[in-house]
C-alpha cells in the first residue's frame, strides 16, 4: 500500500474542504491501494514562511517546518483539495508547498478542485503548473466540482453524484499506476 496524504487547502471560516477532503479519502480508502491521511492547512497553521535558509538546503531551523517536512516526505502520492480564489488556488496552499522542495520530488498527485461555474478548474491548472516544478507529477485525471454547495444535503453531508465517483476512481487508479513508477525513478538516483 501506498502513503497517500490528502492535503486540505482552505483556512478561512466556514470553509468546505475538510468535507471534500472526508469524501475522496473515504474513496481512496475504499480502493484499499493506499494509507491515506488529511493534512488539513486550516489545523496545521503554517506561519508564513519563515525559514532563514532556502528550502533548498533543508536546514530547517523551526518545529513547524520540522514536522511538516516529515509528513511530505513519508508520503509516496498527493491528492490536493482546492478552492478557487479570484482564479487561483488559496495562498494557505502555496506557502505549504514552497515551505519544501526535495520533499516533493518524484511522487504523483490528483486533485480535486471546486468552486462556482468554473468548478475550480483555473485554480486547478495554476497549482498543476506550480507542482511540476517541484517535481511533482499532476494527473491528467482529476475531480471538479461546479457549484458545489449544492452537493451539500440538508443534514450537512457532502452527497457527490456518479460522475463525480467515476472521475475520483479513474484519478486514484492513475495515482497507483504513476506512483509505482515514480518510485522507481525516485530510488535510483543516477
Amino acid at each position: 500500500m501506498y502513503n497517500l496524504k490528502i492535503i486540505s487547502s482552505t483556512i478561512r471560516p466556514g470553509r468546505k474542504g475538510p468535507m471534500i477532503a472526508g469524501w475522496i479519502a473515504e474513496k481512496a480508502m475504499q480502493s484499499g491501494n493506499f494509507n491515506v491521511e488529511v493534512l488539513d492547512l486550516g489545523a496545521i497553521n503554517l506561519p508564513m514562511m519563515n525559514e532563514a535558509n532556502h528550502p533548498i538546503l533543508k536546514k530547517y531551523e523551526h518545529e513547524h517546518t520540522k514536522k511538516w517536512s516529515a509528513k511530505i516526505e513519508e508520503a509516496d502520492a498527493f491528492i490536493f483539495v482546492t478552492a478557487e480564489y479570484d482564479y487561483n488556488y488559496p495562498a494557505p496552499l502555496r506557502n505549504a508547498i514552497e515551505y519544501l522542495v526535495h520533499e516533493w520530488s518524484y511522487k504523483a498527485a490528483g486533485i480535486v478542485s471546486y468552486g462556482g461555474v468554473s468548478a475550480g478548474t483555473r485554480a486547478a491548472n495554476s497549482l498543476k503548473a506550480d507542482l511540476s516544478t517541484m517535481k511533482i507529477v499532476p494527473m491528467m485525471e482529476a475531480v471538479n466540482f461546479p457549484f458545489y454547495n449544492k452537493l451539500i444535503n440538508d443534514n450537512g453531508e457532502f452527497v457527490p453524484n456518479e460522475t463525480s465517483h467515476k472521475a475520483a476512481e479513474a484519478m486514484l487508479t492513475e495515482i497507483v499506476r504513476w506512483t509505482k513508477g515514480l518510485k522507481l525513478i525516485k530510488e535510483n538516483k543516477f
